[in-house]
């Protein structure tokens, strides 16, 4: 009671003094206060605050990293949210998560290099205002603080990025005149389910895994940070999800450049500027999207016959300034693709080394891509009927991943026959028929059946009259070769026929 009554006593003491006392004298007082604490305290404080300038509002974004940084570590870990008991739940339409918040004098336990750190969330209301003020302080150890601020902190922006990255929501935009609108953008594609070679999709990841990682590569050799792909192939192959797989594995935008809504050059490089870091740039079907693709020669000789077109249009010079020009460092991180289905038709400048740095060629399914196809449609990692597909894929009846998906969706209940539908439709490739993909399975057993039949009797027409002047002839040099390619063909089909139809028969199909 004694001690109490003592405390009261000190408190009216010092509310005295400070009525007293003159401010200048409780200023120098204070001051030398905290000079002392800070002497005999082990730790050194930084306070990071939310505005640069509080007047003007100018956002601090080491605040906003460290409010990032926080919420990945809370996430991340257990033993944060143990130590931190309250903590306020928010879920924003830009996330796909939800987000922590500290409350106002609540503190966050780190640890970097094996040293004890601290945050405290302050918030403080302004005098005569409804605003506040709101800042972190970081309490780190006094004797390392030289050697551990600048590392740490670096380490809290790239963890942020990262997390911020990761847990927002990707947006797909399109233009429409000199302006982006967007939608999100969840597309589910990705590398998991991509029907490619394990070697082709191997060489992509690393790629863009060695690209969104190289800021300071780029920087240290005078290079935009920017990478070029060009995906060409038929129809079917690919080329669309493949991009979606890329925005998703590296967290990019998408901006889907539609070239014919663009007026000019000028409008081109308004269109790039808006861009922003971390995303991809898409121009699909560049041979067929402008006429960028002529004989430039050509041009040039009627403009000198005064047949030049005068009228304002995005020019091949203006593409070649977008890609790879001045204007094309204006952001970070991006990543360029142009899409076609001819290569050959495309202009050469275009996808030059320095624009379009990675070429890659989508086809047909390969037999991995095939597995690859069925484990994901199917849920089927192993068939007896795959080897019966490998031999049909080794004998050029591979199809696109389109082709082979359509079939596998249609008959996606029963595996056995969705499977024997696409070997059907090999098949049917081998021997050169029109296949209509819509069709049932049993459409494409016809098929293989009417072909395997014309190609018998075309072989009987050449024997046994024509022997002395055919490829059949007994004594002749072709001998070991044991008929011509369409005779191993049909004889190849015709057992392939046999095999499915015998192991139908064994599964009751």
């Amino acid at each position: 009671m004694e001690i109490l009554s003592q405390m009261w006593s000190l408190l009216g003491l010092l509310t005295l003094l400070q009525n007293i006392l003159p401010s200048q004298l409780l200023s120098l007082l204070n001051s030398f206060y905290e000079s002392l604490q800070d002497l005999l305290t082990p730790y050194s404080y930084f306070e990071i605050p939310e505005f640069n300038d509080h007047s003007t509002l100018d956002p601090n974004d080491l605040y906003r990293h460290v409010n990032l940084y926080l919420n990945s570590i809370i996430t991340a870990t257990t033993t944060t949210t143990t130590t931190c008991r309250r903590l306020a739940l928010s879920l924003s339409k830009s996330s796909t998560c939800i987000s922590f918040t500290i409350p106002p004098n609540h503190t966050v336990p780190d640890s970097f290099l094996d040293h004890q750190l601290s945050w405290i969330h302050h918030v403080d209301t302004v005098q005569d205002s409804l605003d506040e003020k709101r800042n972190f302080t970081l309490k780190i150890p006094k004797r390392h603080h030289l050697s551990l601020l600048l590392p740490y902190l670096r380490h809290v922006s790239s963890r942020a990025e990262e997390f911020e990255r990761g847990s927002r929501e990707r947006r797909l935009f399109t233009n429409n005149g000199h302006q982006w609108v967007s939608v999100p953008f969840r597309h589910p594609s990705n590398f998991n389910t991509l029907a490619l070679e394990p070697d082709l999709k191997t060489q992509i990841t690393e790629d863009l895994r060695v690209f969104s990682q190289g800021k300071e590569f780029y920087h240290r050799i005078g290079r935009a940070w920017k990478r070029g792909y060009l995906l060409h192939g038929a129809p079917g192959t690919g080329k669309s999800s493949l991009i979606a797989a890329m925005a998703n594995l590296l967290c990019y935008d998408v901006y889907d450049l539609e070239l014919t809504k663009v007026s000019d050059n000028s409008e081109l490089r308004s269109l790039l500027v808006q861009t922003t870091n971390r995303s991809i740039i898409v121009i699909e079907d560049i041979d067929c999207s402008l006429d960028l693709t002529g004989d430039r020669l050509l041009n040039r000789t009627r403009c000198v016959d005064g047949d030049c077109d005068d009228n304002p249009r995005v020019t091949l010079s203006g593409l070649l300034n977008f890609t790879d020009g001045l204007w094309s460092c204006c952001g970070e991180e991006r990543i360029i693709v142009f899409t076609t289905n001819h290569r050959d038709n495309v202009d050469p400048a275009l996808i030059r080394c320095g624009r379009m740095d990675v070429h890659v060629s989508l086809g047909t399914c390969g037999v991995h891509a095939f597995k690859a196809l069925v484990m994901n449609y199917l849920g089927v990692e192993s068939h007896v009927m795959f080897d019966v597909a490998e031999s049909c894929i080794r004998s050029g009846g591979a199809l696109t991943p389109a082709q082979i998906g359509e079939i596998l969706l249609r008959n996606r209940l029963d595996a056995d026959v969705a499977i024997k539908a696409v070997i059907s439709a090999m098949q049917a490739k081998i021997l050169g028929a029109d296949v209509d993909f819509n069709n049932s399975r049993h459409e494409y057993d016809d098929v293989v059946g009417k072909t395997v039949e014309s190609g018998y009797r075309k072989v009987m027409v050449l024997s046994p009259a024509n022997w002395e002047d055919s490829e059949w002839r007994l004594g002749g040099k072709k001998k070991k070769n044991e008929g011509s390619t369409w005779e191993r063909k049909v004889k190849f089909l015709v057992r392939l026929k046999s095999l499915t139809k015998s192991d139908s028969g064994r599964r009751g199909v």
